[in-house]
């Protein structure tokens, strides 16, 4: 019998040993492979929620003007060098103006890309999105009621007629009482298709938002000023982190219960087979051989052990996530960490009783009962 196929049988000639020390690490694989796919769920899900809807920052001139938003018009290709910068997602202008809406003499009609308008924090009550350089407006559901129009009414914008298309809601009270039509059609309206009052920046998922704000500023702060609520983006940061940090516990706990109770087995069966290691040393084995032995047996049964542990873990969660109403993520990170925590307390854990065996005297341990 090789070397090789001898480490691997050796720790399963003790079965029962075998087996409960198995059973131990598995339960701690089992651990963090179950707890690792619910907290990358949670995370997954959490960052979905976070930065669904509304942008996560607005962009506007540096200095303050007399536009409907306190801020002077930029130039319109902003837009395009924002939407360059590493970590944006989405980009997209808003043209704000106060002129003449409906019987109203001065009102705010915000101008937006039609398919920019989910960063502006806005849900379809009724209707339908304006479609682009057309004349078509959406109202605010405080405007409309206020005013009593409804889908399919004209409404005077700027002298021009509009039809009302939608009907939005929003949990912006000064939103709710405007009016959004396409930015093309508000440059249309004030002559001016080359400005624009904000730029609206969703970033990428994963990304943090302060650190792409803060790459914007850096780069452009000099012209233009990034506008973000950094106290809610701390506490989001702070969520995130509460919830990768409780995986690293709970997964630091399981090494040290899995690394105890394979250092325990391994000590046992270094004591069990005490004349084993005696024989083998009195008919030639080198110290070298019998430690590489011992700490192959120690890998061998936690690597089986990690087998076992991710397969359980994965259907287990699989199976009852649906009954706790929560989704787990299971990534490859999940799987090879629990592979290398397997191996290193494989390691680990056969290295002491390895080292005890290998001081052995050979008279000793023959006389070993």
């Amino acid at each position: 019998m090789s070397f090789l196929k001898f480490i691997l049988k050796n720790p399963f000639r003790r079965k029962n040993s075998a087996i409960l020390a198995i059973v131990g690490i598995a339960i701690g694989i089992i651990v963090i492979v179950a707890l690792g796919g619910i907290t990358d769920g949670l995370v997954n899900t959490f960052e979905d929620t976070i930065h669904a809807g509304g942008a996560d920052f607005s962009i506007s001139g540096k200095e303050t003007g007399d536009s409907a938003y306190g801020t002077n018009t930029i130039d319109a290709n902003w837009t395009d060098k924002i939407a360059n910068v590493s970590g944006v997602d989405e980009a997209y202008p808003i043209y704000v103006v106060l002129t003449s809406v409906g019987d109203d003499y001065m009102n705010t009609l915000i101008g937006i890309d039609p398919n920019g308008t989910t960063l502006a924090d806005i849900s379809m009550k009724e209707g339908r999105i304006m479609k682009d350089n057309e004349s078509e407006a959406i109202l605010g559901e405080i405007y409309a009621e206020d005013n009593n129009y409804s889908i399919g009414d004209n409404i005077k914008i700027d002298g021009e007629d509009f039809e009302v298309v939608g009907i939005y809601e929003t949990g912006d009270q000064n939103m709710a009482g405007g009016v959004f039509t396409s930015i093309s059609k508000v440059g249309d309206l004030m002559d001016d298709e080359d400005s624009i009052s904000n730029i609206y920046v969703k970033v990428k998922k994963g990304e943090d938002p302060q650190t792409v704000a803060d790459r914007i500023d850096e780069k452009y702060g000099d012209n233009i000023t990034t506008v973000t609520s950094v106290m809610e983006m701390t506490q989001m940061a702070d969520m995130l982190n509460m919830l990768q940090a409780s995986t690293w516990a709970i997964s630091l706990l399981a090494i040290v219960v899995g690394g105890l109770g394979i250092i325990n087995t391994m000590l046992m069966s270094v004591f069990e087979r005490t004349r084993e290691i005696g024989v083998l040393k009195a008919v030639g084995w080198s110290d070298r051989k019998i430690l590489t032995m011992i700490v192959g047996e120690s890998l061998v049964i936690t690597i089986v052990s990690a087998i076992i542990g991710s397969i359980i873990g994965f259907l287990a969660c699989t199976l009852l996530s649906p009954y706790m109403g929560i989704s787990p993520l299971f990534t490859p990170k999940i799987f090879i960490q629990a592979f290398a925590i397997a191996i290193v307390v494989g390691i680990i854990g056969g290295l002491y009783p390895a080292i005890k065996a290998v001081k052995l005297p050979p008279t000793e341990a023959l006389r070993y009962e």
